[in-house]
């Protein structure tokens, strides 16, 4: 029977028992695409010869040193197919291990991971129950650890620092989020405050799943720190929302009831509107009550405020369309009223204005008050031009005045006689100051004369 048809019991293996296989390593044909092929797992009859042997009863040994080990037995078949089933296992070994010198050659992986499954290969090489030159196996394993040893002191280190500045970057997280909680968080932006505590939690969880594993212990107190702050803020934002929830309901039910008295002066028309204006102030005082209700309570408040100012909209434009022959006979007013300014007679002038404003005062009010207000600014300039005439005029022929001039006039006349008198006494005298100086006084007595009228 040959030791490789499937349907073939595993000969037994006596004790020491046979340890468990090791992780499966690439296989070989994934493996000689990648790297060189390894060394054909065949052995020759003298190889075989060299390294094992086979009892009558079947038991098969290996020969380590000077010394045989008991490695199975295979009682079924010929000698040659025992060894060569027990070679075929030690194959399979000196396969993973060229694999992993071929690894190592060839750069790129992780010089602790080589040192690991080199480990895990010398324990499967010790004590196999396989046919082959393990202690060799053994030997090339204790050489490629020991050309590993320094790359991976390098890479602990590289490792070591990696951690280090890992759970800086965390700290620096935490800190930031520590920096949040410590706000005067009854006045911060809340939206603002969330989006910047999101960020750094979306940056905790990428660190977590990008940066390098760190110490349950240093990553748990990080953790908590990180926890506690953030739960002080939601503590403190949950609080401000129940609050603004609140105060929200207390401005929602006076809105509420605002509207309902605004829609209630609807049946009142114009004459609402005053009592509208009044509820519009204790609107705006009332506080907001979220956006949502806002709008819709604004909505309903203001449908009843524009029903009320459509309804004086609507006497607006009848009392416009009833002030046409209002506005044409004050406009006929006005073209009477520019006599007043040609009408040279004060008396005469102040008549016709009197009468004028009489019947200006008679046609009524005018809307839109706008163009009333202009018409009477026409009329107002009309009546101020008249009142500055009015005014020189009595200045003029003010019996106080008049009366005050002509005291004024006899001592001018007085003096100038005097002067007079003076100046050609000095002439004839030949006093030439004497003489200017009358002759001065004499010329100011005479220009104060001629202002006063006389």
């Amino acid at each position: 029977m040959s030791a490789t048809e499937p349907s073939k019991p595993t000969p037994p293996v006596p004790a020491p028992p046979a340890k468990p296989l090791p992780r499966k390593l690439p296989s070989s044909a994934a493996a000689a695409s990648a790297t060189p092929a390894a060394p054909s797992p065949s052995a020759s009859s003298s190889d075989a010869a060299e390294w094992g042997r086979v009892s009558d009863d079947g038991t098969v040994e290996v020969r380590e040193g000077d010394a045989w080990r008991v490695v199975g037995q295979y009682p079924d078949g010929t000698p040659d197919e025992a060894l060569a089933y027990f070679v075929r296992k030690y194959d399979d070994i000196a396969f993973k291990v060229s694999t992993l010198e071929q690894r190592h050659q060839a750069g790129g992986a992780s010089a602790g991971d080589l040192v690991k499954q080199a480990d895990h290969l010398r324990a499967e090489a010790t004590d196999a129950a396989a046919v082959g030159d393990l202690a060799g196996l053994r030997e090339r394993l204790d050489a490629l650890t020991s050309s590993l040893s320094e790359a991976t002191a390098q890479e602990a280190q590289q490792a070591k620092e990696l951690v280090d500045q890992a759970i800086a970057e965390r700290t620096a997280l935490v800190e930031r989020a520590e920096a949040i909680a410590a706000r005067d968080l009854s006045k911060v932006q809340w939206k603002q405050v969330t989006a910047e505590l999101g960020e750094l939690f979306d940056a905790w969880q990428a660190h977590q799943q990008t940066g390098p594993r760190l110490s349950k212990s240093v990553s748990q107190q990080l953790w908590k720190r990180f926890r506690d702050a953030r739960s002080a803020v939601d503590k403190a934002r949950r609080s401000f929302y129940s609050e603004l929830d609140d105060s929200h309901k207390v401005a929602r039910d006076a809105k509420t009831r605002l509207v309902e008295r605004a829609e209630a002066l609807a049946p009142r028309g114009v004459d609402g509107i005053p009592a509208y204006r009044t509820l519009l102030d204790e609107w705006k005082a009332a506080g907001r009550a979220g956006r949502k209700a806002d709008d819709a309570l604004w909505a309903r408040f203001k449908a009843a405020g524009d029903a009320l100012y459509s309804a004086r909209a609507e006497q607006a434009a009848a009392e416009e369309a009833e002030s046409g022959p209002k506005i044409e006979a004050r406009q006929a007013l006005l073209e009477e009223a520019k006599a007043v300014a040609d009408e040279s007679n004060i008396k005469r002038a102040r008549a016709l204005l009197t009468r004028i404003q009489r019947q200006w005062d008679e046609i009524g009010r005018i809307f839109p008050r706008d163009k009333e207000r202009a018409l009477d600014d026409r009329l107002r300039v009309i009546e101020q031009a008249l009142k500055a005439r009015e005014d020189v005029d009595w200045k003029k022929n003010n019996p106080e005045t008049k009366a005050r001039a002509n005291d004024m006039s006899s001592q001018l006349l007085e003096a100038i006689e005097k002067l007079e008198s003076e100046l050609a006494a000095a002439e004839k005298a030949g006093d030439k100051k004497a003489a200017k100086e009358a002759a001065a006084a004499l010329e100011a007595r005479r220009t104060w004369l001629s202002a006063l009228g006389g």
